[in-house]
């Protein structure tokens, strides 16, 4: 299943001051809308593609969380600095894409990045790679 997203026009730029916050192996909370429209939201390992501007997570097709992004692509994520909770990166975006991953290359790169070893991907053939497109960035530092 491949999903794209629509109607784009200008990007917003990621504010430098924050993208340290996309560079760490930060944890993201990740809102999605739930079938009744109500904000869904679960803390979230991801990768930040700096050079196509996407955020990437991986998820299973068997989670509630891929069934609400498949019907409305619409997500948010907020990455706080642990070190200065007060300095956080609020984004919106789109699910650009819905990629199969059969062989879980991105939980392993996952695990790699937030664990330091690799381990045994169970459910790697139910797994997908979302991508998801910045629409709008709010930071704040106090």
């Amino acid at each position: 299943m491949s999903l794209t997203c629509e109607n784009l026009t200008a990007l917003p730029t990621l504010p430098p001051s924050h993208a340290d916050l996309l560079d760490r192996p930060l944890f993201a909370s990740w809102a999605t809308l739930d079938n009744d429209g109500a904000p869904l939201v679960n803390p979230m390992w991801f990768l930040w593609d700096a050079a196509q501007q996407l955020i990437r997570f991986t998820h299973t097709t068997k989670r509630f969380n891929y069934a609400y992004v498949t019907r409305d692509p619409r997500v948010a994520l907020l990455i706080w600095d642990p070190d200065d909770p007060y300095r956080y990166i609020q984004i919106r975006g789109v699910v650009e894409s819905v990629e199969p991953d059969p062989t879980g290359s991105l939980h392993e790169a996952l695990q790699k990045r937030y664990r330091g070893s690799v381990g045994e991907v169970s459910d790697r053939a139910l797994r997908v790679v979302i991508s998801v497109r910045p629409t709008a960035y709010r930071v704040r530092n106090v």
